[in-house]
């Protein structure tokens, strides 16, 4: 099968067509990147073509390239592995240069061949790589279509020209959001932020390009870097302004990576090198980096957890084998916060949804507050007024529970109170007896909440987190009695969503805040222990980590913080370990002090609510010791403690697939990206050396430390978690 064809006209243009058999979007092999530099070449030496249109036979041009392909670039190379990537890396090189220089004389930079991208639709990585190298782009008036270079997100950089072309095109501060970001535009916003240069009808697309490539002259085919005279927009690093430029985005890549993401530094090294040499040169520099990027460990790991086993899990890797089970009416029970969250982001997917709550002020109140949100969509250009009034159009705020007859499936999402969820369960299940009924509780077993349910078997969990509409990861918990059914409605209406499902076995606080609560409860505990709180926070943010766990604390509100600590002290009586945490989360809710949302915390706020920097008061409260712990025994502290859980929840069965345990790592609270999640930090580091760490802080802090039986029967027989547990590798 062929991932490009190629159909020469009348007229002599060459329309090249990538449409890779069996995919829904385009995605470049190294088999497909052959098939192109043929089409290409051979179109370049045919007399009778005039020039070239690359574009897609599908509704978007590109996805980007093939991360399985690349994460297997260094396997491929035996003992040199290095040689491998790079020889791959500059093979892409040599096609898109052909395809820039089309045939030109290298020295008068005539005789070349126009050649045109055309784009309906999305255009990501190697699929705005390819354009760069094209001498004009054109993209469809599609305002869904996304374009931009997002590998930064995935732990490397655009390495195919990308990189090198975009900074000559539009200078390092032009091209920072793209690059360092990971930015994606609309083609509006591509055309004014000079990504692309055109945008037209999409029913006219092919024909102006076309109409371009018969009306080009010969100095439309020169790209400026090729050009005697080229100046980099904005200046090179030893430009009076590039300097600035240069200096300004190392301070701003180091304050934003805390160095411990290898892409984002790598990038910016090539970028200022290749900014001193020839365009060749640079292309050579850019493939060093990307090269050293790729066998970081870091990069294979975050490719592995964000990609390969993200899209795996989005896939239905853990779905029962049953008939698709697509939520066509969705009924939300709590119009607050989360009610409505969930009710927005089922809309805006097309679900129609009854909103139900114990007053019609309320259910009301939570549909406005849908609108609001909407209305600062539109506002910020992100979704049509037309759009909105849609969505919007979906709610049905109610108190009937006779509303909810004909649902597929209904979330409740009322009060932590199990009285109350006991209550709304019967009701909700009377009046829908065919409906899955799923509670988004985020701390209460479901094996309790079941009790209340006619239907065990079609009764589950599904924990959203907040904000609703921004975080995109949904743990689905399976009760002992959730039968299969119920599991798969609950993954394909995440699906519906466009989130990242993982599904957990049931047990208190499940898997994600089993995993955080520890985190925030360490932090307080070094807190209380007069450990600085610049310290801890600083810290946890150079470990890459989002949030320190003070600020995060505050996010979440400290009276959520104590009505968890107390229930989960009722639950355990004697055997209850954060006495020490109390003290201090009792002392913060005495004060009054609750959170972001009462505008005081260990955090101050201004009357806006803006963070102003950590709380003064705290000195008086929690003096600061005058021996203060080193930076690693922090860290460590607040690392392991999450990584033990995770491995806990693994060994005791809560987890079932260590590629949800990382996956939902990263998406739910933000551990460590660049490390690929627990599992992954696990096996970057080696279990044995873990299980050092672990024991040397058990000794001094007790069995919260305490390395589980899993781990230390690993590190005896040195394994790693993906050699054990990861599922067999399909063949791509």
């Amino acid at each position: 099968m062929t991932d490009f064809t190629c159909v020469t006209d009348d007229e002599g243009v060459a329309t090249i067509t990538w449409d890779v058999p069996g995919r829904s979007m385009n995605v470049l092999s190294l088999a497909g990147l052959d098939q192109l530099d043929a089409l290409v070449t051979a179109a370049l030496t045919d007399p009778a073509v005039r020039g070239i249109v690359i574009t897609s036979g599908k509704a978007d041009f590109a996805a980007g390239m093939d991360l399985n392909v690349i994460a297997r670039m260094k396997e491929m190379g035996g003992d040199a592995p290095a040689a491998a990537v790079f020889d791959g890396v500059m093979r892409m090189h040599g096609v898109l240069r052909r395809i820039e220089l089309a045939g030109m004389d290298p020295k008068t930079k005539k005789g070349g061949k126009p050649i045109v991208a055309a784009l309906p639709g999305t255009a990501l990585g190697i699929g705005l790589e390819l354009p760069l190298a094209c001498h004009r782009i054109l993209a469809a008036d599609n305002p869904r279509a996304k374009i931009g270079l997002p590998e930064i997100m995935v732990g490397i950089f655009p390495g195919a020209g990308g990189t090198t072309r975009l900074v000559r095109k539009l200078g390092a501060m032009g091209a920072a959001p793209f690059l360092l970001e990971g930015k994606l535009v609309p083609p509006k916003e591509a055309r004014a932020s000079g990504l692309i240069d055109e945008v037209v009808p999409q029913d006219e697309l092919l024909a102006r390009a076309r109409a371009w490539v018969l009306a080009a002259k010969p100095a439309d085919l020169v790209k400026p870097w090729d050009d005697k005279g080229y100046r980099m927009p904005g200046g090179t690093p030893y430009h009076p302004a590039g300097f600035m430029t240069f200096v300004g985005a190392s301070a701003m890549v180091m304050g934003r990576t805390m160095g411990v993401y290898p892409a984002a530094r790598d990038l910016l090294a090539a970028v200022y090198e290749g900014a001193l040499v020839p365009f060749d040169t640079a292309l050579r520099i850019e493939a060093r980096h990307f090269t050293r990027v790729l066998l970081h460990p870091s990069s294979g790991a975050m490719i592995r957890s964000l990609f390969q086993n993200k899209e795996a899990l989005e896939k239905g890797a853990n779905r029962p084998a049953l008939p698709n089970q697509p939520v066509r009416r969705l009924g939300v029970l709590g119009a607050g916060m989360m009610g409505a969250g969930i009710a927005h982001v089922a809309a805006q997917a097309g679900i129609p949804v009854v909103l139900i709550d114990a007053t019609q002020d309320a259910a009301d109140r939570g549909r406005a507050q849908v609108g609001a949100q909407l209305d600062k969509a539109v506002q910020r250009r992100k979704l049509t007024a037309e759009a909105r009034d849609e969505t919007l159009a979906r709610i049905t705020p109610t108190t009937d529970y006779a509303a909810l007859a004909g649902c597929d499936l209904i979330v409740e999402a009322v009060f932590e109170d199990p009285a109350v969820k006991a209550q709304v369960t019967a009701r909700a299940e009377a009046a829908a007896p065919g409906a899955v009924f799923a509670t988004n509780t985020s701390t209460l077993p479901i094996a309790d909440l079941a009790q209340a349910s006619q239907r065990p078997e079609g009764f589950i969990g599904i924990h959203f987190f907040s904000p609703v509409d921004r975080m995109m990861l949904v743990e689905i918990i399976r009760g002992p009695r959730t039968g299969d059914l119920a599991v798969a409605r609950a993954l394909d209406f995440v699906r519906q969503l466009r989130k990242t499902p993982i599904v957990v076995n049931d047990a208190r606080f499940f898997y994600a805040n089993r995993c955080i609560i520890p985190y925030l409860n360490e932090g307080i505990r070094l807190l209380g222990e007069g450990v600085a709180p610049a310290l801890i926070e600083n810290a946890a943010r150079m470990l890459g980590l989002p949030l320190g766990p003070l600020q995060l604390v505050d996010e979440t509100s400290i009276d959520l913080g104590v009505r968890i600590a107390r229930a989960t002290r009722a639950a355990m009586g004697a055997a209850y370990p954060d006495g020490a945490v109390d003290r201090v989360i009792l002392r913060m809710a005495e004060l009054g002090r609750l959170g972001r949302k009462a505008g005081a915390g260990f955090y101050a706020y201004d009357a806006a609510g803006k963070r102003l920097g950590l709380w003064p008061g705290l000195a008086a409260e929690w003096p600061v010791a005058a021996a203060q712990p080193d930076l690693t025994t922090v860290q460590h502290r607040l690392l392991l403690v999450q990584v033990l859980e995770a491995v806990r929840a693994l060994e005791q069965g809560v987890l079932t697939d260590i590629r949800e345990g990382d996956v939902g790592a990263i998406l739910g609270w933000g551990f460590c990206p660049w490390s690929g999640g627990p599992f992954g930090w696990l096996d970057m580091v080696g279990t044995a050396q873990a299980v050092a760490w672990a024991d040397a802080l058990a000794a001094q802090h007790g069995a919260r430390f305490a390395a589980p039986d899993l781990l230390r029967q690993m590190a005896a027989r040195g394994e790693t978690f993906y050699g054990r547990f990861a599922p067999p590798a399909r063949v791509a």
